[in-house]
């Protein structure tokens, strides 16, 4: 049995062996000291010196029901009981047909098929590669371009990355990726109202900064026509971008542009989906049917890797075909369809219905809302967007001006870090402070969140004063 060492010892071995994601490794190791966890509860995580921590970003945006639920502990023990893990290359497995007509029953209208993977990356990955293909496979292999949106983010795998448009993450890779048109996203101005539900507001309103996307894409497509395979979105909400939201109607503005011009639409909802923004479906809010959605983080309720693709009976007749004809789509994951993440996956939606989620995510909104309002007259805060429960707080140097602190700051990161000491883990996205908890988070519990982010930007002057003495 493998020895357990006290909390000293496993940050040290942390630091010693653990290369950790999206995270400049010199300045964690010479100035961090995070807590290691060791357990969850509800909506809490515990760390090796018993504290306890509200888990304010759901365990990287992917917790739905909370930690150590009873109800999905023991899907995995039963599927346990049976297998852990059966390949479907050649074979069928009883949990990933079961989650797969569960999908379908409660997907937009007109998905019917499910190709399963391993994570949102490729969850998106397969959503690119059959794209191009299905063009190939109707003899139309010129339409191999995408189009995707500045500031998106769809996962890390090459393909996901090519049609990523976040700099600092994806620049570097740009040699090895295919070739993407980016358009300026449509984004609602600062402080825009959501209602109750979550949704954008029934009444178009202006965006910011950006009027004219949908032009730019029809003035892409009329210039090289027949030349594109399809369009990528992150539907309402673009995440790792900094949280930043749509206006309403961009969805169906998006469908009518794909439909007029034959494009294959993309709806990458593996933030999104499972009810973060107050539907299931992020697609539902404007009744719109991408040709992919491709889902993955709440899946499993955050229980365990999955990913899927699901697509409609127009792309997979396109597929259906003698081997000989060469259509056959060789992609492929060792634990595509795995039986664990699949039985926990359909426990994670019997729960959504037994615990009447859906209605305890809109209630809890407004907590949440209601808390986050003091700081729109903040003079350090740019805007506080939200949808569902997703919450976004963009600190700024100056609100008047918008000028934004020196990045190397990382006021973001800071303001998250001390928040540690009021009980509540969060991730920065620069500086905007993401609030995403789990959605079965208790009212109470939401309220604390935002009074601890409201009384965090009481720390500012401080943290500057250090920045500016080359202290911190």
């Amino acid at each position: 049995m493998t020895h357990i060492p006290g909390p000293g010892e496993l940050l040290e071995w942390d630091r010693r062996y653990v290369w950790h994601p999206f995270t400049p490794m010199k300045a964690w190791l010479e100035k961090t000291n995070p807590p290691v966890i060791v357990r969850g509860q509800d909506e809490f995580l515990f760390d090796t010196e018993g504290r306890r921590y509200i888990d304010g970003v759901s365990s990287l945006w992917c917790n739905i029901h909370g930690h150590h639920v009873p109800e999905l502990d023991e899907a995995v023990r039963r599927q346990l009981d049976q297998i852990a893990h059966s390949t479907l290359l050649g074979l069928c497995n009883v949990p990933s047909i079961l989650l797969a007509k569960r999908l379908i029953e409660i997907a937009p209208a007109g998905l019917t098929r499910v190709f399963y993977s391993d994570n949102g990356s490729t969850a998106v990955e397969v959503a690119c590669k059959l794209a191009y293909q299905y063009w190939v496979n109707r003899g139309r292999p010129q339409r191999s371009r995408f189009i995707a949106f500045e500031g998106a983010y769809h996962g890390d795998t090459l393909g996901a990355v090519s049609v990523g448009g976040i700099p600092a993450f994806h620049q570097v890779y740009q040699p090895l990726c295919f070739p993407v048109d980016r358009v300026a996203p449509p984004l609602l101005p600062p402080f825009s109202p959501v209602d109750a539900a979550g949704a954008a507001p029934a009444q178009p309103i202006a965006v910011a900064g950006n009027t004219k996307w949908s032009e730019h894409i029809e003035t892409l497509l009329v210039a090289n026509p027949d030349q594109y395979a399809a369009i990528i979105i992150e539907p309402l909400v673009q995440g790792a971008g900094g949280m930043l939201m749509h206006p309403p109607d961009t969805l169906r503005q998006i469908r009518r542009l794909a439909d007029r011009h034959d494009l294959l639409l993309i709806a990458d909802e593996v933030l999104t989906g499972f009810g973060r923004t107050g539907r299931m479906f992020a697609c539902e809010h404007e009744n719109i049917t991408p040709d992919f959605l491709c889902l993955s983080k709440g899946l499993t309720a955050g229980y365990m890797p999955l990913g899927a693709t699901l697509t409609t009976d127009r792309i997979f007749d396109a597929f259906y075909a003698d081997p000989r004809a060469g259509k056959t789509f060789y992609h492929g994951h060792t634990f595509t369809g795995h039986p664990l993440a699949c039985a926990v996956a359909v426990a994670s939606l019997d729960l959504f219905a037994r615990r009447h989620l859906l209605e305890h995510t809109a209630a809890v909104r407004e907590v949440l809302a209601a808390g986050l309002a003091p700081l729109k007259d903040h003079p350090h805060v740019a805007d506080v967007r939200q949808i569902g429960l997703i919450a976004a707080v963009q600190i700024v140097k100056s609100r008047p001006t918008g000028e934004l602190y020196p990045p190397h700051w990382r006021i973001g990161g800071e303001l998250c870090t001390r928040v540690r000491s009021q009980g509540l883990i969060l991730r920065p996205l620069a500086d905007v402070l993401v609030l995403m908890p789990p959605l079965a988070i208790q009212p109470e519990n939401a309220r604390r969140m935002a009074e601890i982010v409201v009384k965090s930007l009481s720390w500012l002057p401080e943290i500057v004063r250090l920045k500016e003495a080359g202290a911190a």
